[in-house]
């Protein structure tokens, strides 16, 4: 293996980090793979609490794929042991818990989705049931009796909720635990994880001491991603993700509204431009902050899709702009010649309760044909012709008669 040169991998992994825990140590292992000619074993654990990746996990499989692109080994750990007890991290309550078969079931198409960051190739992927599942309950006392409730309450989501007395479940301060078993059966020396996973990785690093590990991982934590409401943390919960399942239409649409103060650091965190597009884009959101967005919207969806599917949507989007509608809008057939709009808007998935749909319509956020449909108790008429609803700014519905 033909390593590039110690500075030259520093460069690159430093590069969007938050911080590395500790540089020093890295910058030791570096140099003993280099004179070895051995790879680095870099972690990268993932619970499949839902089933869908988003752009904010993106981020840090960027730096799992900068380290691949080094020489080095990536190991993608499903935590589907780990994600039935739920990270308490950054919660104020505790976590419903999942059964086993529910985390396989999330974790099924977890690695072809990191697949399009990853090299799949040169991806060791590890459910960690494999060991955790095999640890009998001397095992667990003997791995809790290597750190401290002290240790453990410095976390600051335990410290505050154990201030404020919200209650906090035993099995939850075994989660760091459990995750440093990870680390322990795999002797990995780089863990990545977001920087709200700093207590987890380095509870791990004292484990992995605890358990004869002299040389314990590095830790490396990136940044968080806001969502594209521009304040809380990209999740699906709160709907404010990009996923990268989504198709190119929802895809391009969700992108559009990213704030104009993320635009940049959507990009340059996932790495989806390079560094000529990034400056080019830079540029462009000085001059033409929509412009910007669009051109984000249309490298998200040309990345995790083709340019071709990202073309489409660039020019359906502009139609949508001019007042018109895209050629390639849903059909939602209804049985009889009338429909509640209520039921149209339910049908058509375009929200999830009646109450939401009611809240939508009286709000002025369903139109058709240019006319805003105000009144929830409104009847389609299907006698003749489909009837298109706009929802929102972009969802568009044809309703057709069975």
């Amino acid at each position: 293996m033909n390593f590039p040169s110690l500075n030259e991998q520093l460069d690159l992994i430093k590069r969007n980090t938050v911080e590395i825990i500790s540089e020093e140590d890295l910058a030791r292992k570096l140099e003993h793979s280099l004179k070895t000619n051995t790879p680095l074993k870099v972690k990268l654990g993932a619970d499949p609490s839902r089933p869908d990746l988003h752009l904010g996990h993106a981020v840090v499989l960027r730096k799992l794929r900068d380290f691949q692109d080094l020489g080095h080994e990536a190991i993608l750990i499903i935590g589907d042991f780990t994600a039935m007890i739920g990270d308490p991290s950054g919660k104020n309550k505790t976590r419903p818990q999942l059964s086993l078969e529910e985390t396989r079931k999330n974790g099924e198409t977890y690695f072809e989705q990191a697949a399009k960051i990853l090299d799949k190739s040169k991806t060791t992927i590890r459910y960690n049931s494999e060991w955790l599942g095999k640890m009998s309950f001397a095992d667990v006392i003997r791995l809790a009796s290597r750190y401290t409730v002290a240790r453990m309450l410095e976390r600051d989501d335990f410290e505050k909720r154990y201030k404020s007395g919200e209650p906090i479940s035993v099995h939850e301060l075994l989660y760091p635990l459990a995750q440093a078993m990870d680390s322990v059966e795999l002797k990995n020396d780089v863990e990545l994880g977001g920087t709200d996973q700093k207590f987890n990785l380095l509870v791990a690093r004292d484990i992995q001491r605890e358990y004869g590990i002299n040389e314990p991982q590095i830790c490396i934590t990136l940044p968080l991603l806001e969502g594209t409401d521009g304040v809380q943390k990209m999740s699906k919960s709160l709907d404010n993700y990009i996923g990268f399942n989504h198709s190119p239409r929802e895809m391009f649409q969700a992108a559009l509204k990213t704030p104009d103060t993320l635009v940049e650091k959507y990009a340059r965190l996932t790495a989806i431009l390079n560094d000529e597009e990034l400056t080019e884009l830079q540029r462009l959101l000085k001059e033409n902050p929509r412009n910007a967005v669009r051109k984000l919207a249309f490298s998200i969806v040309k990345f995790f899709h083709s340019e071709e599917a990202a073309q489409k949507e660039l020019e359906a989007s502009e139609r949508i702009s001019q007042g018109g509608v895209p050629d390639d809008i849903e059909e939602i057939v209804v049985e009889g010649s009338s429909i509640g709009l209520l039921d149209a808007l339910l049908k058509a998935k375009a929200t999830n309760t009646k109450s939401e749909a009611r809240r939508l319509i009286e709000q002025g956020g369903v139109t058709m044909d240019n006319e805003k449909l105000t009144d929830a108790k409104f009847i389609l008429n299907l006698d003749s012709d489909a009837k298109v609803l706009k929802v929102g700014k972009r969802k568009f519905f044809r309703l057709v008669r069975k």
